[in-house]
């Protein structure tokens, strides 16, 4: 491992350097700005993929007469497909380039989404799900790959908690739209509005310019594609991290999968009114994200944010066993939403740092962890009674992550 003093002279040699890309961007403020709302969009997608429908899931499980875990399989496939979406687009892309990998994955997603309008099963939905998250997990991981391509240092950290704050939108507004889109149209109304999204962010790629030039591309056989990964997974710094928001991200998932439960079945609350209520904690979760770039040393934002977390998770823990009451449980979930704020930016920031050289696999490896454990727990929050799985999974995630918080604040500050 890099000593200190290492790593800051690493650091700061990079943070001298000016890729031409981002000397271009600078002198081009309408690209700019064009080029943050597009990976605003495409990582929105990612977050589309899982918040929109979460509304409807109760009304999914009544049409097809299947139990609450079995409905709620449909996050995990989406989430087992945004993970194998980026472990394998990851290396491609930085073969081939971004662009091409943007267009394929939106389409795949765009007839994958049709498709499941049309599923005559709850095992045949799911299965579409699986393809939506890989076609989704293209524009999710090149939101973080194609800035790590631009920028590096503390532009980069500027550029994330900017695309991180913003993009709170989605999950604010996205059970907003799908508990609205539901309540009018059915749960296959929210798939349409999917699919038509989509078609609008293909029409949008061809002006995306490519971020990663030809030079800076991997060559040799394809059977060696993945080899990248090798290298990364020996980067202790860059693991750490790695888990960190991952296992954050999966406490996310476990809230947005079990909500939908907690709100409307137990607390009563329609569709489009649990789509307000969990739009209105998400700004808290953006509010976090953009607060992240006041802390200096910058990954002091971390591990304020896992303690803001470690409480609130908690007392919601608490709050769900032995206090029935939705005013509590909003608070609570507000707190922990705020923390979690805190750590997405910084992990991102800090994981693609260290991992930009090889940014697709990088973006890839951060992706694939938040959706391996948020597959794994998103069914577990439904299995028996669904306020106590909470609050259990809501524990033991909240150990693992400050577990990680204290393995993070050990390491050198590599931002100041």
């Amino acid at each position: 491992m890099d000593t200190s003093q290492e790593r800051t002279n690493i650091n700061s040699t990079l943070l001298s350097q000016q890729s031409p890309m981002a000397a271009k961007l600078q002198s081009d403020k309408h690209y700019y700005v064009f080029l943050v709302a597009c990976l605003v969009l495409l990582s929105s997608l990612g977050s589309f993929v899982n918040d929109m429908y979460t509304p409807a899931l109760p009304a999914m499980c009544r049409f097809f007469g299947c139990s609450v875990s079995l409905g709620q399989m449909g996050l995990t496939m989406g989430m087992a497909g945004l993970a194998l979406g980026q472990f394998i687009l990851g290396p491609v892309s930085d073969r081939i380039g971004r662009r091409p990998v943007l267009v394929a994955s939106i389409v795949l997603f765009i007839v994958s989404a049709v498709v499941s309008v049309f599923s005559p099963s709850i095992h045949v939905f799911n299965l579409c799900r699986l393809f939506q998250g890989i076609g989704a997990s293209g524009g999710y991981f090149l939101a973080r790959t194609i800035p790590a391509d631009v920028y590096q240092g503390r532009a980069l950290a500027r550029l994330m908690a900017l695309i991180g704050a913003i993009n709170g939108i989605a999950p604010a507004s996205a059970p907003v739209i799908g508990g609205i889109t539901s309540d009018a149209f059915g749960w296959k109304g929210v798939f349409v509005l999917l699919a038509i999204f989509a078609v609008f962010l293909l029409f949008a790629a061809p002006v995306l310019k490519e971020s990663l030039p030809v030079a800076k591309r991997v060559s040799g056989p394809w059977m060696k594609s993945f080899s990248g990964y090798g290298s990364l997974l020996r980067n202790r710094p860059l693991i750490i991290h790695i888990c960190f928001k991952g296992t954050a991200l999966g406490m996310l998932f476990a809230y947005i999968s079990s909500s939908p439960f907690i709100l409307q079945s137990h607390y009563g609350l329609s569709q489009t009114s649990y789509g307000l209520v969990i739009g209105f904690n998400a700004i808290f979760m953006a509010a976090g994200s953009m607060l992240a770039l006041k802390f200096k040393p910058f990954k002091k934002a971390a591990y304020t944010g896992a303690v803001v977390m470690a409480v609130g998770v908690l007392a919601e823990a608490v709050a769900l066993y032995c206090i029935h009451s939705i005013l509590i449980y909003e608070i609570f979930s507000i707190v922990m939403l705020f923390g979690l704020g805190l750590i997405f930016t910084t992990a991102n920031t800090l994981a693609m740092n260290e991992g930009r050289e090889s940014a697709g696999e990088a973006s890839a490896l951060l992706g694939i962890s938040g959706y391996v454990v948020g597959a794994a727990v998103s069914p577990i929050v439904g299995i028996g009674n669904v306020l106590h799985s909470t609050a259990i999974t809501y524990v033991l995630l909240g150990i693992v992550v400050f577990a990680f918080a204290l393995a993070s604040r050990r390491l050198a500050s590599d931002l100041n």
